[in-house]
């Protein structure tokens, strides 16, 4: 992951040793050699793909691509306020391999779960887990709402399976128990968001140089303790995908690059609104379409 960057362009390669020496351990080695089954642990994985997104927007910029507004899922939004100039790399990586550490440790292995409850509305989903949490007296509600066909679910594990069978019952085409270490942006995580809390409150947020979009309000932010304070607030709050987009929909921009690995927010985009144009950036290929897409932008 994010070796076919730092083999091709120096600042990406300059971002990863820069990750290293915050860290104090070759992530760097980790990303690009594995093993895979150690990438996958919560702290190692949120400041890999932190750093492959960082780099990925390093080449952009050297290229003349930079955003004019910027916009994170969940872990992304650390990447979106360094982005905006708002945090600091190193201190942005520190931060998300304690932010995994502290919710891997918030909630006993096997005693939280989430779900991905697709073909349901979110406000039929939310209604679900109203009614779980009130049958089994555990917690449970809608933590991602990603489009307006897929909404994520959390909570304590009998919970998530109640209200995952009541979704079935509410006509969901599909429900998909996901394999996660914990369950993120729900009320259980509420010893990691105290634990965060105090480390965010350290750290130097800077006026950014562009608005964020960010999950637990999906308002365009430009107040650097506002920043901080909605980086805190969404370890148990929701991520507000669909209503972030639209409000980046409303501002007309030219398109839409999701930065770093995979393809994922570009096919909720399409689920959003398949009007907009999206495309993805993590290596020197889908670099070149990038390019290739603002310069026909730039044209019209």
């Amino acid at each position: 992951m994010g070796r076919d960057l730092a083999e091709k362009f120096p600042v990406a390669r300059r971002t990863f040793e820069e990750a290293d020496e915050a860290l104090g351990f070759s992530l760097s080695t980790l990303c690009f050699e594995g093993p895979e089954d150690q990438l996958k642990l919560t702290e190692f994985q949120q400041p890999a793909i932190c750093t492959v997104s960082v780099a990925a927007l390093r080449v952009l910029a050297e290229k003349g691509v930079t955003p004019h507004w910027v916009a994170g899922h969940s872990l992304g939004e650390y990447a979106a306020n360094v982005a905006a100039g708002s945090l600091d790399f190193a201190d942005a990586v520190r931060t998300v391999r304690l932010r995994g550490r502290f919710m891997q440790e918030a909630v006993p292995a096997g005693q939280g779960a989430m779900a991905a409850i697709l073909g349901l509305s979110s406000e039929e989903t939310a209604k679900a887990c109203e009614e779980a949490a009130a049958e089994t007296r555990n917690v449970v509600s809608a933590a991602n709402f990603n489009s307006p066909e897929q909404t994520v679910i959390s909570g304590a594990a009998p919970a998530v399976e109640r209200a995952a069978e009541i979704c079935k019952d509410k006509g969901a085409k599909r429900v998909v128990m996901l394999q996660v270490s914990a369950p993120f942006h729900c009320a259980l995580m509420q010893p990691a968001q105290d634990r965060l809390a105090e480390l965010l409150r350290s750290l130097l947020f800077s006026t950014p140089r562009v608005p964020v979009a960010v999950n637990v309000d999906a308002a365009l932010v430009t107040d650097p303790g506002q920043l901080r304070e909605a980086l805190i607030r969404q370890v148990t709050g929701a991520v507000r995908w669909v209503d972030s987009m639209r409000q980046l929909i409303a501002q007309r921009p030219a398109f839409f690059v999701e930065v770093g690995p995979g393809k994922v927010l570009g096919g909720l985009m399409r689920q959003i609104d398949r009007g907009q144009t999206c495309v993805n950036m993590e290596d020197e290929v889908s670099l070149e379409r990038v390019l290739q897409g603002a310069t026909q932008k730039a044209a019209e």
